[in-house]
């Protein structure tokens, strides 16, 4: 029997994927990328805004219709969007034969099995009682991986599904965590690129006290691999213990992604986000005068309910006067099942996307100045492999997390290997891409 997987979403939905297809080859199941040979097709769904949710439901619609053209018996969903729509997913979406939330991640065969012994089948734990490690099967070759060192979250941001759908916060030892990057370290990885929803809160549950920087201490002890890159850190639990440890460890990279979503302190208190400006003004300051050369990534929200004109562009000079290396944005999504559905003074879609535009347009201009920059820099460059239609190779350095920043095209005498990493000089650059040759 041979088994299709389609992973959406983010990388901690990947990591769920990784695990399952660790399951099913240890079971004996053959894997294969091809859709119309499969016998069996699993969806891990997103389940986390209003795009990611649509996403997930047209590919449902669309892999369906494998059971008319291809080889499929049958279509088996799971991940964030079976857990947020426990309740009615397969009412809403028939064409699906079984459905397990994310409390199935380790029952996954016995899921297969049991899609074939009934017509319609669900099964939903409680995930937080699910161990959030295991064996993984690397979905791809890529030198670049991420390691989850915790699941779940406390914050309670008032726009944010997440504690409904993944539970509450819940920190892996440091001894798993080691073990899974040594583990990583002997498949090839180069980079581990730490997440959660929350890693700055890393250890507090389990230690009674944050632990990111003794953590990241015995990475560099216990392994060899030569990059570490921080995801996911709250502005107001960055420690001076952490950026000293950024600063001082050759191994962990000056790049750090910090999600701000706002600075307006009236949005931030109807966020329910913790700390204030003030708050997230001084650590940035700290960041950049401690690591003069640090990489900081940060994502933003716009159309927030309630937020004014005035607001929204106390935002956008924040923005222009920081001037963010890397920002992403997001339109507000109105989410059943969180405090803010129900706010008064949802703003106009419209408003909402002329203010998305406006951001944007101005982060651009951040950014195209940022790569400009660049140009007659000397980097190292991890090469993840050859581009055909551009006739080169492509790679990432220090200053760009993968799936989320740009990428550095180069040309090279000699054939460059992905996993090696190379010297590159830039030579030109574009808003987002950098370009060059070996040196």
């Amino acid at each position: 029997m041979k088994i299709g997987f389609i992973s959406l979403g983010c990388s901690k939905n990947t990591i769920d994927t990784e695990m399952m297809l660790a399951h099913l080859d240890n079971a004996g199941y053959e894997m294969t990328g091809d859709a119309f040979e499969a016998d069996v097709i699993l969806i891990n769904t997103c389940g986390f805004i209003g795009d990611a949710k649509e996403e997930s439901v047209e590919t449902i619609k669309e892999i369906a219709e494998l059971k008319k053209t291809g080889k499929l018996k049958k279509l088996i969903v799971t991940g964030c969007l079976a857990e947020r729509w426990r309740e009615r997913i397969m009412q809403k979406l028939p064409q699906i034969d079984a459905v397990t939330g994310l409390g199935g991640i380790h029952r996954i065969v016995d899921v297969i099995n049991k899609a074939f012994e009934t017509e319609k089948y669900q099964s939903f734990n409680n995930y937080e009682q699910t161990p959030i490690e295991g064996e993984r099967m690397l979905s791809d070759d890529n030198p670049g991986v991420f390691l989850r060192i915790s699941e779940g979250c406390d914050n309670r941001c008032s726009y944010c599904a997440i504690p409904k759908i993944r539970g509450r916060y819940r920190s892996r030892s440091i001894e798993s965590i080691i073990e899974e990057a040594q583990d990583l370290e002997a498949a090839g990885a180069k980079e581990l690129n730490l997440i959660a929803e929350d890693t700055s809160r890393y250890g507090i549950d389990l230690y009674h006290q944050t632990m990111l920087a003794d953590l990241l201490r015995r990475l560099g002890k216990e392994t060899t691999i030569p990059w570490i890159r921080l995801f996911y850190c709250y502005p107001d639990k960055i420690t001076d213990e952490l950026i000293a440890e950024i600063r001082d460890n050759p191994r962990v990279l000056p790049y750090i992604d910090m999600p701000i979503q706002h600075v307006s302190d009236p949005v931030l208190k109807r966020m329910n986000r913790h700390g204030n400006k003030a708050q997230i003004k001084t650590v940035i300051e700290k960041l950049r005068r401690e690591i003069p050369d640090i990489v900081i990534r940060t994502t933003v929200i716009v159309g927030f309910p309630g937020e004014t004109d005035a607001q929204f562009e106390e935002l956008l000079d924040f923005i222009r006067e920081t001037k963010f290396n890397r920002l992403g944005a997001f339109v507000y999504s109105r989410e059943e099942g969180t405090p803010a559905f129900d706010f008064a003074d949802q703003i106009d879609e419209e408003i909402k996307q002329a203010r998305f535009d406006a951001l944007m347009s101005g982060q651009m201009e951040i950014s195209r100045n940022c790569q400009q920059s660049c140009i007659g820099q000397i980097r190292d460059v991890l090469c993840e492999g050859f581009d055909a239609e551009e006739n080169m190779y492509f790679g990432r350095d220090f200053s760009n997390g993968p799936d989320v920043d740009g990428k550095i095209f180069f040309t090279a005498e000699h054939p460059a290997t992905p996993g090696n990493f190379v010297r590159v000089k830039i030579t030109d650059a574009d808003d987002y891409d950098l370009f060059g040759k070996t040196v």
